[in-house]
């Protein structure tokens, strides 16, 4: 299995990471995409990637950085490293936590310039769309990206199923075990277009517990059962997905 999404570089693991990687590595997690959200955790995802054979970093600008952090830096260090990444992430849109037209405006600019990065370095992006999914899907179209991750996706099934219909990715979290509407989500979209995620240290199946990386497995086992299908099916295409989109 491939966690297509997660934070493990960050500080929530600076205690325990080798042994939250072991536990990776036992429960048949192949690769683990970390995933920077702005210049100077960009450069933490590449210190600790470094010493970390199953880790693969992604350089981005999350959502919630924007009008707080400068975009041009995070360009040119992506721009640095785009030989090693395995994709722009983590960006998107964010209007949760922006309420005014011109924070959504910012925010909106600054995805607008990552899917024009995305296409010019033929990266695929990592993108973050909360309580904004349908804004987020039509930017994207709009802008021409190609190579689309809608990690935890929070929308309605209905734009999820709009999403795949373009040849975006959808990526399910742990949460899913206790999410009604990633459930629905999992219902509507058809398992070629799903890949798994863990979103460490948030996201997991118990909302008080810290997420780590091994529990994509319990994201796959319930892709499954809400499925109807063998959980060997649902690892070996969203793994197969998972490839093809990041060039694993």
């Amino acid at each position: 299995m491939i966690d297509t999404h997660c934070h493990v570089h960050g500080v929530e693991f600076d205690a325990d990471r080798d042994e939250v990687l072991a536990r990776a590595a036992e429960a048949a997690v192949e690769r683990v995409l970390a995933m920077g959200e702005g210049f100077a955790d960009n450069e933490r995802v590449l210190r600790v990637v470094a010493r970390h054979d199953l880790l693969r970093p992604c350089l981005g600008l999350h959502p919630d950085r924007a009008g707080l952090e400068a975009i041009e830096p995070v360009l040119e260090q992506i721009r640095s490293h785009a030989a090693e990444l395995a994709a722009i992430g983590e960006v998107g849109l964010d209007y949760w936590v922006a309420k005014e037209p011109a924070e959504r405006e910012r925010q909106r600019d600054i995805l607008g310039r990552m899917v024009a990065l995305g296409l010019e370095l033929d990266l695929p992006l990592s993108v973050h769309s909360r309580s904004a999914g349908h804004h987020t899907i039509a930017l994207l179209e709009e802008r021409g990206a190609r190579r689309v991750c809608l990690h935890a996706f929070d929308g309605s099934a209905k734009h999820a199923a709009r999403a795949a219909g373009l040849g975006y990715l959808l990526s399910v979290p742990p949460s899913v075990v206790r999410s009604e509407q990633k459930q629905k989500l999992v219902r509507r979209v058809p398992l070629e277009s799903l890949m798994l995620e863990t979103d460490s240290p948030v996201l997991g199946p118990d909302r008080e517990q810290r997420n780590e990386p091994a529990n994509v497995a319990i994201a796959a086992r319930t892709v499954a059962e809400l499925k109807g299908v063998p959980l060997d099916e649902v690892v070996a295409v969203t793994t197969a997905n998972a490839r093809r989109l990041f060039r694993l």
